[in-house]
């Protein structure tokens, strides 16, 4: 990129071989790369039709993004429950939630560990409602089918950002295997360029027609979500690697589940893994379950020992203030009152336990470092049990 002195300008050579590589590693007929994996969403919900008055179901435990994402497109989130042992989207209170102002569902594949698309698709059987699954976690994660994260829905939306799997500091993609979709999301995150098609973000097909004063450059109004070349040649060196970063944090995940399953502790449940599935740990997950101890003395103590810091979950979607907020001022349409469990959700699970989980980190570089958290997390177990 640098020794081209961005001769490529808006036609994105880098980019388009990012994508080229990204959805020929999923199988996906399209990738649209973008500059976040809040983007994305929003394309992706664009691609869907989700506007004015829609109603999008998202799980209410997850990053305050997605709702932005359907705040974004004037339409209204709608709070699903998730498993008390998978910690993901719920099947059957999603059956509860839909309704005949359902657009779309957002799927969110959190922590490394995909949803029962499944049952999920059963529940929307012969509903026309689209489906894009939040892949920002999940890099190679597999079902019981051996299907791929990103490639049962409609979409498929992946962020690039410092923390996950691979990362160009700041990125997302999006992959889907139909043209319109495809198109759609492209044209909008590319400022509705005439010349955008599915497969390419090129704009300058011919350079005399685009410099032809009579040449109309927009046909659609969009946003500017484009990758830069310097970050789409990052996001490509990281994509040729994404086997090895998948594979490190897996290790480092099994090796925390390994340890918790021999010390036998009841103080940690981790993440439910069904039967099938592979979980590519963008963390490493668990129920805390002192009852006499608070979760901060354990996180204390295991830092004490030499352990990274653990993170806790978001808050629940629908507890953010600005969500509260902006229901309360009315900004946006749909079924509005507070009151209303039905068209927002009660999500009684979801909320008791995102005050319990701990996430710990799997982003080791070394097998040393990996062996420095497991002693860390023995100290503190070890501690605590006696």
């Amino acid at each position: 990129v640098l020794s081209s002195d961005f001769s490529s300008g808006a036609d994105k050579s880098f980019a388009e071989k990012f994508e080229l590589k990204f959805a020929k590693i999923h199988n996906q007929k399209f990738a649209i790369a973008s500059n976040s994996g809040t983007s994305t969403l929003h394309q992706g919900l664009i691609s869907l039709g989700v506007g004015h008055g829609d109603e999008v179901i998202i799980p209410a435990l997850t990053v305050a993004m997605c709702g932005f994402a359907v705040y974004q497109c004037g339409a209204v989130p709608v709070y699903c429950d998730v498993d008390p042992d998978t910690f993901l989207l719920d099947p059957k209170d999603l059956k509860k939630k839909i309704s005949n102002k359902t657009k779309a569902i957002m799927v969110v594949h959190i922590y490394g560990l995909m949803c029962n698309m499944t049952d999920i698709l059963k529940v929307i059987k012969y509903k026309k409602i689209g489906i894009i699954e939040d892949c920002a976690q999940c890099f190679l994660g597999r079902d019981d089918k051996n299907r791929i994260s990103g490639t049962v829905g409609d979409i498929g939306s992946w962020s690039l950002e410092s923390s996950k799997h691979i990362s160009c500091s700041e990125g997302g993609i999006l992959t889907t295997n139909k043209s319109y979709l495809a198109k759609k999301m492209r044209k909008f995150g590319g400022l509705g360029f005439t010349n955008i098609s599915a497969r390419s973000g090129k704009v300058r097909i011919s350079k005399d027609k685009f410099q032809d004063p009579k040449w109309k450059r927009h046909d659609e109004i969009g946003y500017n979500y484009r990758l830069s070349e310097i970050s789409a040649a990052v996001a490509l060196a990281q994509t040729e690697k994404l086997n090895y970063f998948v594979n490190k944090r897996m290790r480092s995940g099994k090796a925390y589940r390994d340890l918790i399953i021999q010390t036998k502790t009841k103080l940690l449940i981790p993440q439910k893994v069904p039967k099938g599935y592979t979980h590519s740990y963008y963390t490493f997950a668990a129920l805390f379950n002192g009852s006499k101890i608070s979760w901060q003395e354990f996180r204390k103590k295991y830092i004490e020992n030499g352990g990274d810091g653990i993170y806790a979950a978001w808050q629940t979607v629908n507890n953010e203030p600005c969500f509260l907020n902006a229901r309360k001022k009315g900004i946006y349409s749909g079924r509005m009152k507070l009151s209303d469990s039905y068209g927002y959700g009660e999500v009684p699970i979801a909320e008791k336990i995102q005050k319990n989980i701990m996430q710990f980190t799997t982003n080791q570089n070394s097998d040393n470092a990996i062996k420095v958290q497991l002693k860390a997390l023995k100290k503190t177990l070890q501690y605590f049990n006696s």
